[in-house]
């Protein structure tokens, strides 16, 4: 599938004001817009294997797609939510558990890239990823 492989970030766009709007401090937003993420996708059907690893943690997660999971960020921001496929886009809407607010995040192809967006209490951001 078009997502399979491993993925380093390139550069981010307006990274550091989503991690305030999530309510990050200034000292793990500074680190976390160098965290020099690589994501590993593997997908069989509506099955997908997602591995996060950075300069902070290393993770593996399994998910179905439409299926609600639980999921945990980096600064420990617990969440739960599902990702589903529209057209060629991973579209996903997960909920804080702390504060019941909605992080809606995408994932695409375009072009050689893949381009992951998030959206947060009106706050915007994008990384960039190339093949790795």
């Amino acid at each position: 599938m078009a997502f399979d492989g491993t993925w380093k970030v390139d550069r981010n766009e307006n990274y550091e004001k989503f991690m305030e709007a999530m309510g990050i401090g200034m000292m793990k937003r500074k680190l976390g817009a160098h965290d020099n993420l690589k994501i590993t996708i593997q997908q069989n059907g509506d099955k997908f294997n997602v591995k996060e690893a950075s300069n902070f943690r290393t993770i593996e997660i399994e998910f179905t797609l439409g299926a609600t999971f639980d999921y945990s960020l980096a600064d420990g921001t617990e969440l739960t939510g599902a990702w589903t496929l529209e057209g060629n886009k991973l579209v996903a809407t997960f909920t804080r558990k702390d504060n019941g607010k909605v992080l809606k995040a995408t994932r695409e192809i375009v072009g050689d890239e893949l381009v992951q967006t998030y959206l947060y209490e009106g706050v915007e951001s994008k990384r960039f990823f190339k093949r790795g």
